[in-house]
């Protein structure tokens, strides 16, 4: 009874990618709207029994979302049942709705634990990728994705940009794809983003209510946390927060767009959630030909600056807003609300930990300083076009965007050669840890900095704030340095070798970009040969779960170092 519902939901989910996928003759289409429907009253039955059953109730707290979705499950079988017709979806898109969280529901009901003894975290990290890139590209492959078909290396590449969060594309999305397409990208964009296991760790955890001791291991070390107890409170914070802002980035495109540009009301909704949630997940792909060039978005500036806020959020790490909301609350309900009475007030002194400190004065540095050399370097020629505070706007926007965001809002190609090289900085920094964006991350190059700085003042560590930064993250942080420089140097190398009529700065560009999946280029991508495809696919593949990782997941760990050997200083300079 637990597996039968699971096993009639993946088999529709099939047969809905199936149904999308190829188009079908009124009598196949008939039959798979009754599976459907079949699948979905086996799906409540089974819910019902569970809380009828006194040995497989589920834990309380789940009682109320299980109400609402078998609500909602009725309310979908009736519609088609019965004949009656539900506000704004047709109802095969009704049905794809409600077999898609039946999937989810029941793979969460069933008990499936990662072996830490068979996989790492680092291990489960790379493979689920990996599923998911060969899924989405056998998705892009069906007949109904694309208008005029794909080949097998565009899809590969699509497919890898999307759950990369990169945004380099091959075809243009806009008018390559078809609706069905789209949809297939951005899912894989959402799910790339936030990462596969967050997902189904968390889904399995909350409608069962339990997991492994195993699993709680593996799953702190994938979200960073201190304790173990955190480790689903973090994984269910994180997913609360994506959806609300991406509701509200889309909300604030929504209200920017001009109607006269995007009449149908469908298709301005598909638009803003499409944008908002590539933005959020810093992946740059946008159904516009020309990114925010489009000379009908090229002067709105309000929606330039939602996408910038929503691609910041993105980039700055969730570690970060947890720490900020924490912080923030703390201000509003013990020292705000207590002005007054200096008894009742209460002081916390490091509410702010040094890790957030960190990553937000150097994002703040990188935003002013890129602002700053944006707006001296492009005023007379890509900001010429644009006035006033569009002015500010642009550069304001061309200087976030680099950090692996991908959107343009001016010709990359009509830059100025000095901000091209300065461009190539800002993407190699990329985002900050623990978010959706790539690079070596604000905190390494931070790490790296202090570190020369305390080395010029002859001292034998790194201190800030009245703090000591431990050891293993300096040498993290080298190592992701070097690690870098090695994987973008080797893509150059080969890719100048497979394309030697390409010029050099776009190679690099094109590499740079792919490593950090950035995802802005400089007009080449398409032209590439398949070997550089290939090259840019295993380094935006790379960059997403970092070479580091990679390592991690081939060596074998050593649990414990009981010795030491003599120490010797080697000759550096």
């Amino acid at each position: 009874m637990k597996r039968v519902p699971f096993i009639l939901s993946l088999i529709a989910t099939v047969l809905l990618i199936f149904d999308f996928g190829f188009d079908q003759s009124s009598e196949i289409a008939a039959d798979l709207l009754w599976f459907y429907t079949f699948t979905l009253i086996i799906t409540v039955a089974s819910m019902v029994y569970r809380y009828i059953s006194a040995t497989d109730r589920p834990p309380a707290k789940v009682w109320p979302y299980d109400g609402v979705l078998i609500a909602f499950l009725l309310t979908i079988l009736a519609n088609f049942l019965l004949g009656l017709h539900m506000i704004g979806l047709n109802t095969v898109e009704w049905f794809v709705l409600s077999i898609l969280v039946s999937l989810v529901r029941e793979f969460s009901a069933l008990r499936i634990d990662f072996k830490v003894q068979h996989f790492n975290p680092a291990q489960l990290f790379i493979i689920s990728f990996v599923v998911i890139v060969l899924l989405g590209m056998v998705m892009l492959l069906l007949p109904n994705a694309t208008h005029d078909g794909i080949s097998v290396i565009d899809a590969l590449f699509t497919a890898t940009s999307a759950v990369c969060v990169t945004g380099l594309i091959v075809v243009d999305t806009g008018s390559y794809f078809t609706h069905f397409g789209q949809f297939v990208i951005i899912g894989l964009i959402q799910i790339g983003g936030l990462g596969i296991m967050t997902f189904t760790s968390y889904f399995s955890y909350f409608f069962r209510g339990s997991s492994s001791y195993e699993t709680q291991l593996l799953l702190r070390d994938m979200t960073n946390s201190e304790k173990i107890a955190e480790v689903f409170n973090t994984l269910k914070k994180i997913i609360l927060i994506t959806v609300l802002i991406e509701l509200l980035g889309a909300v604030f495109i929504f209200i920017s767009l001009d109607s006269t540009v995007i009449p149908s009301l469908s298709q301005q909704i598909f638009f803003s959630v499409f944008h908002s949630i590539s933005a959020f997940c810093n992946a740059g792909f946008s159904t516009l030909a020309s990114s925010l060039y489009d000379i009908d978005y090229r002067y709105n500036y309000p929606m330039h600056l939602s996408i910038a806020m929503l691609f910041i959020l993105g980039g700055i790490g969730f570690p970060i807003i947890f720490n900020l909301y924490k912080y923030l609350k703390h201000l509003v309900i013990h020292r705000l609300m207590h002005l007054g009475d200096k008894e009742k007030m209460i002081f916390n002194p490091w509410m702010i930990n040094l890790n957030t400190r960190i990553v937000v004065i150097t994002t703040l540095l990188l935003i002013v300083t890129g602002t700053i050399v944006f707006y001296g370097f492009e005023y007379n020629n890509t900001l010429k076009e644009h006035q006033g505070l569009g002015k500010l706007v642009t550069a304001f926007f061309g200087a976030v965007t680099p950090r692996t965001a991908g959107f343009n809002s001016v010709d990359m190609t009509a830059m100025h050669f000095s901000t091209i090289l300065f461009t190539f900085m800002l993407m190699w920094i990329g985002a900050s840890p623990g978010s959706t964006g790539g690079g070596i991350k604000t905190s390494t190059i931070a790490i790296a900095t202090l570190n020369y700085l305390s080395i010029a003042k002859g001292k034998n560590r790194i201190e800030l704030f009245n703090r000591e930064i431990a050891e293993i993250s300096v040498r993290r942080a080298f190592a992701l340095i070097s690690l870098s420089l090695v994987v973008i140097g080797t893509a150059i190398v080969l890719m100048a070798a497979f394309d030697p009529d390409q010029h050099l700065l776009g190679l690099g560009f094109e590499c740079f970009s792919a490593y950090s999946t950035v995802g802005l280029s400089l007009g080449i991508t398409a032209s590439l040969s398949t070997a550089s495809k290939f090259v840019l696919i295993a380094t935006m593949f790379i960059g997403r779960v970092s070479m580091l990782t990679l390592l991690i997941a081939i060596m074998r760990k050593i649990k414990h170092l009981n010795y030491r050997y003599p120490t010797e200083e080697i000759l550096i300079n």
